[in-house]
């Protein structure tokens, strides 16, 4: 009999398959990408409040369908399913209510009668929210309790699977990911924020950039005077890749594996180096245009700027936090990382370029804490019973960003640095200006531990699944279209395509599609036709 662990991530999903005699991971099952459209929570709120919460659950729950069939189990014999992320996901997955999340103030939730959701451990049957052909009819669904409504699973995986909780000494968590959750704790005090940060820091939204699957780069070095980079093998186990030489591209030494792309952790790692080596010569800008890794796989300067807002959004939520909680930057003693690209980056090159404060004496590198929430509870190892009693106790306060003025006067000073070279000093500059305190001295030779186990090292099998095509294709009735094709050749990820004679529709790919932040095909249609509503779902 089996049980599945399940991480609903921004970026993307990973499942654990269990098997719940010897509850050890038999495999692993993950998604290329989110299967809604668009780079980042925001988009997929976006994405349902406007079209529908029936068709964005609907897209989620057929995502999750085909890693279980990835599995290649008999779904009868899965007995138990945890599900952790963030409210806005987790509430998608179970398709209820999510415009408390959407509209921050109290008089507009009071008006639409969303003013006291509450986002409470739950189970039920999966048969209830997952299609008949399924199968899944003997399978129990647990949710983990949210901390507050907008402080969901994540957040208590990330406090519950660290010592975060019992730390006397001050003390910021960040679970990093396109939607960074982080918090802080000083005393008996935590305060929990998050950071938008985008899809660059999970290898998407940039040219030659993909998640964590075989073939992808995670890692480069300075070896001699060339770089060696790290790939993901078919079983996600890190090897060397090419030596190559990254003003030419030209390959020193070849590898056996031809990369596909560069990952987040790749992308970091690339930017550490470059500033380290001099390619970069002011942030964004290359020496040589282009810094090559092989095989057509470049970093752009434009690649640098979507790395730097989403590099300088989670500095800037980093900072604020310390800043609200009153102690000086100087006073914060240890910076824990979770996430997938929290466990994987070089925390040294992740201090070098600002995504983890580098003043810290202490660094501490955890899992997927998500995941490994949700695996625990599959095996029995935390009872819910417990995790109900724990959110209970733990009082934390909430930091919106988007109100904080201290956070807007931050990401500012992150947007010159990254985006229009301005230099350091003239950053430390704006802060007092500002009158905001002014960044420390780095720290030399901080502590690093590194108490992770990777997600796959307890896989008995070494198997996983990489579900490419998680997504599903919409369609909406181009009224009046007159098949000009200005749409296909506007979007920028070609995930719209015009099809039909007399009656003529646009199909929209969700895997490619930025979804209500883009919809650049409406706003270039010379007629109108379309307008990314009136859609459904084809298959």
């Amino acid at each position: 009999m089996y049980g599945i662990a399940l991480d609903l991530g921004t970026s993307g999903f990973r499942a654990e398959l269990v098997d719940l005699e010897t509850k050890k991971v038999i495999k692993t099952s993950m998604t290329m990408k989110h299967p809604l459209p668009g780079g980042n929570v925001t988009d997929h709120l976006d994405f349902a409040i406007s079209i529908g919460e029936d068709v964005a659950h609907s897209i989620i729950i057929g995502a999750v369908e085909k890693m279980i069939d990835g599995f290649d189990v008999d779904s009868s014999h899965i007995l138990k399913m945890a599900v952790c992320g963030n409210p806005i996901q987790l509430s998608l997955f179970q398709n209820s209510e999510i415009r408390d999340l959407a509209y921050i103030g109290k008089n507009m939730q009071k008006r639409l009668g969303i003013d006291n959701v509450q986002r409470e451990a739950q189970i039920f049957q999966a048969k209830d929210i997952f299609h008949v052909t399924s199968n899944l009819v003997n399978c129990l669904v647990v949710i983990p309790p949210a901390i507050e409504h907008e402080i969901g699973a994540d957040a208590l995986a990330m406090m519950v699977k660290t010592d975060f909780l019992i730390q006397e000494e001050p003390t910021l968590v960040t679970d990093y990911g396109t939607n960074a959750e982080m918090a802080i704790k000083v005393g008996n005090r935590i305060i929990t924020g998050s950071a938008a940060a985008g899809p660059a820091i999970e290898g998407q939204g940039i040219s030659c950039g993909m998640l964590a699957a075989p073939g992808a780069i995670t890692d480069v070095n300075l070896e001699d005077d060339f770089w060696r980079t790290s790939v993901l093998d078919k079983n996600m186990q890190t090897v060397k890749g090419h030596l190559i030489d990254p003003i030419t591209g030209k390959i020193i030494e070849r590898s056996d594996i031809v990369p596909d792309g560069i990952t987040g952790t790749g992308l970091i790692s690339t930017l550490s180096l470059a500033i380290e080596t001099g390619l970069i010569i002011s942030l964004p800008k290359l020496k040589y245009g282009n810094i090559e890794l092989g095989e057509g796989i470049k970093v752009s300067e434009k690649d640098i700027i979507e790395a730097g807002k989403a590099i300088g959004a989670i500095r800037a939520s980093q900072l604020t936090l310390i800043n609200e909680s009153g102690i000086a930057y100087e006073d914060l003693k240890n910076m824990y990382m979770s996430g997938a690209s929290g466990t994987y980056v070089d925390p040294v090159k992740a201090r070098k370029i600002g995504s983890c404060p580098d003043f810290t004496k202490k660094m501490v590198q955890f899992g997927n804490t998500s995941l490994l929430l949700a695996r625990d509870i599959v095996i029995g190892k935390v009872k819910l019973d417990t995790l109900i009693e724990l959110a209970g106790d733990i009082k934390a306060d909430h930091l919106m960003m988007a109100t904080s003025d201290t956070f807007k006067k931050l990401y500012a000073c992150e947007l010159g640095y990254w985006t229009e070279g301005m230099s350091m000093e003239v950053y430390r500059k704006l802060l007092r200006m500002s009158k905001l305190p002014e960044l420390p001295t780095s720290i030399e030779d901080p502590i690093i531990d590194k108490r992770f186990r990777k997600v796959l090292s307890e896989n008995s099998t070494g198997r996983v699944e990489v579900i490419e095509k998680s997504g599903v294709t919409l369609e909406e009735f181009a009224v009046g279209c007159i098949m000009c094709h200005r749409c296909e050749k506007e979007c920028p990820e070609q995930a719209i395509f015009i099809k039909g004679d007399v009656d003529i529709f646009a199909e929209y790919d969700t895997l490619k599609c930025l979804g209500m932040a883009c919809k650049r095909c409406v706003s270039v249609c010379p007629v109108n036709a379309i307008d990314f509503q009136e859609i459904k779902i084809i298959d």
